[in-house]
């Protein structure tokens, strides 16, 4: 596969996106960034790399973390983890509280708002220092000791995490936050606040693509049967209320964050970060959507 030719045709086609959408303003400081930044890398299972753009710049990940935050959790819990959170699509907004107090504090799935906070606070339980683990287990992943968190993202998101602290506040009540409310949200906060290039965010998802081995030194951390349901999940509510969308267009497992960048897989093939701030009314990057359409057509290669 000439993935070198691919990319440059896709970085032709997609300039007429360029200035469709908006920046999110929901956290300050994401709403001052560039929004005519685009970079993609894709690194193939033989370790190949193919990128273009602004893939070298670092970005917030925002809810992509989400998937690295399960990961992480999987290994202390494995399948008893789906008694505190769902497998199922929300088919709700991904901070709904209605859902939640419906539902009696068992959140649809772990990647909307509710079930990640779940997952961190099984995280922070079982980690001896939660955000220092963590931010290890990311290094390690993407074999990079200069992936960091960003101050002053988490603590733009503390300012206006009302929501989450609802959120948060419920599964407190229905005994399923198992520690304090405000130390669980500021791993959450922090979590979230992870920087990355599209390099390195290609680099520390490798595992899901390359059934559970790391792009580094090839370590196992999770069996191909565990990789098999988490990519499952990816795929039906890896982008929220637009997962059908970017199932019927792309055809791959992934996962988007508000900061513009989207993560997606091919299994035994390829994965792929793109990253482009400007938003759809879905909370998804328009240019990184359209891109990874263009990467399936043109690869003729999607999981269906």
């Amino acid at each position: 596969m000439n993935y070198d030719q691919i990319l440059k045709k896709i970085d032709k086609e997609i300039k007429p996106f360029a200035n469709e959408g908006n920046v999110s303003d929901s956290i300050h400081e994401l709403a001052l960034i560039n929004p005519s930044k685009f970079g993609i890398h894709l690194v193939t299972t033989e370790k190949m790399d193919y990128s273009f753009g602004d893939s070298n710049e670092k970005f917030s990940i925002q809810s992509i973390s989400k998937v690295l935050s399960l990961s992480y959790a999987f290994q202390f819990l494995g399948e008893n983890i789906w008694s505190r959170v769902g497998v199922e699509p929300s088919g709700n907004p991904f901070n709904s509280l209605a859902q939640l107090e419906y539902e009696k504090g068992k959140p649809r799935n772990p990647f909307i708002n509710a079930g990640a906070i779940v997952i961190a606070d099984i995280l922070v339980s079982n980690l001896k220092n939660p955000k220092n683990d963590f931010l290890s287990f990311v290094r390690n992943l993407a074999n990079c000791n200069s992936i960091d968190f960003n101050e002053k993202v988490a603590l733009s998101e503390k300012k206006v995490g009302f929501r989450n602290a609802a959120l948060a506040n419920i599964l407190k009540s229905f005994g399923n936050l198992k520690n304090g409310v405000e130390e669980v949200l500021d791993f959450y906060f922090y979590q979230c606040s992870i920087e990355m290039t599209c390099k390195e965010l290609a680099q520390s998802c490798y595992f899901f693509a390359n059934g559970g081995n790391t792009y580094s030194q090839n370590q196992r951390i999770l069996t191909e049967s565990q990789i098999k349901r988490l990519n499952a999940l990816m795929q039906t509510c890896g982008f929220y209320d637009e997962s059908g969308e970017f199932a019927y267009k792309v055809g791959l497992p992934g996962k988007s964050g508000i900061g513009g960048g989207i993560m997606a897989i091919h299994p035994q093939k390829y994965c792929v970060a793109t990253w482009s701030p400007r938003l759809n009314l879905k909370g998804n990057s328009v240019m990184g959507m359209k891109a990874l359409e263009l990467l399936t057509t043109e690869t003729q290669m999607s999981i269906f």
